[in-house]
């Protein structure tokens, strides 16, 4: 057992350190053997929860555009895990507003909305089939949004990261409310004794193939074709019961519409 950041700094050399994280976890970017390395820690009880959590998704889930779990240790302060540095961009980013999701001028959300759509559309298509294996692996998505997406802007690549709080479903929300952003969760999510499941993942993918594309809800700016917009439509009913019945569904209708 010992402290983390001492022992980090005797392996390598700590280039980058995160701590501001709503999650209370602090990370660090860690040069060492030759490899860069990304280490997320935690001390307090929900954050070694969540991390735990991570651990038991990358046992069922492994997937290209995943990053995967390198390995796991145990501290004084808490748990670590260790992943490969991915040199991406996260595309979560501040707002003018909270309701409008409008991406600051220059951020990386705004730059990958620039992009041409030829650029665009596989990059979603990764975040998809991720989800395929998720699903296949009897998850559901909880807590996943624009800050779990990482973009490689010079390799075109799109790869996800900290599913932490991904769980076996469905379940039953015990709390008030189920973490994650506003900007992509189903209304169940914020109902106690409400059942989450894989159309709950429908929901916040559909809200992803939305926000990647075209922040404007008012469909002013819409770059998608009408199929497209109707495949999210029915991916973000409100209703549960009028999605798609899985996410293999809601992929096999988006990319007919594509």
């Amino acid at each position: 057992m010992t402290r983390l950041e001492p022992f980090l700094e005797g392996a390598g050399t700590i280039f980058r350190r995160f701590d501001e994280q709503d999650s209370g976890c602090v990370s660090y970017g860690l040069a060492a053997a030759g490899q860069r390395w990304f280490v997320k820690s935690a001390s307090t009880r929900i954050g070694v929860a969540s991390l735990r959590r991570a651990v038991s998704v990358h046992q069922a889930v492994s997937h290209p555009s995943i990053i995967p779990l390198a390995h796991s240790f145990t501290t004084d302060q808490g748990l670590a895990l260790v992943y490969p540095w991915f040199s991406g961009q996260v595309l979560y980013h501040p707002t003018r507003s909270q309701r409008g999701g409008r991406a600051l001028a220059g951020s990386p959300m705004a730059r990958f909305r620039g992009l041409p759509l030829s650029r665009i559309h596989p990059a979603l298509d990764s975040v998809l089939s991720a989800h395929l294996a998720v699903e296949d692996a009897g998850l559901v998505a909880v807590d996943f949004y624009d800050g779990c997406l990482l973009y490689d802007f010079e390799n075109h690549r799109m790869m996800l990261c900290d599913l932490d709080e991904y769980r076996p479903g469905p379940f039953t929300v015990e709390t008030d409310r189920l973490p994650g952003s506003r900007r992509f969760m189903a209304p169940e999510e914020f109902v106690r004794g409400s059942v989450i499941d894989i159309r709950t993942t429908v929901f916040t993918l559909g809200r992803v193939l939305r926000l990647l594309l075209d922040a404007d809800d008012s469909e002013r700016q819409w770059r998608g074709t009408p199929g497209q917009l109707a495949v999210i439509r029915k991916a973000t009913a409100a209703a549960s019961e009028s999605r798609f019945r899985s996410v293999h569904s809601l992929v096999g209708a988006w990319r007919a519409a594509a």
